[in-house]
């Protein structure tokens, strides 16, 4: 399985993202804004979706669409 970000580039488990889009966390009262760096993510079983934990935020899934390879 090959997960790529928005740009196309393969990420792994323990890249680093930078987020592209301002981003609502539901639940958490939170927008996490464009260019927060989010480091140590995780890979799912849907190609599509990472997991990750920010500083706000503990059990983060984001959509690869929105974020780019740091």
């Amino acid at each position: 399985m090959a997960v790529k970000d928005s740009n196309g580039t393969l990420l792994a488990d323990g890249d680093a993202v930078h987020l592209i889009k301002d981003l609502k966390v539901k639940g958490a009262n939170v927008t996490l804004k464009r260019g927060t760096i989010v480091k140590n993510i995780r890979l799912t079983a849907n190609e599509g979706e990472i997991e990750c934990n920010h500083e706000k935020v503990k059990g983060l899934v984001l959509k690869t669409e929105f974020v780019k390879k740091a």
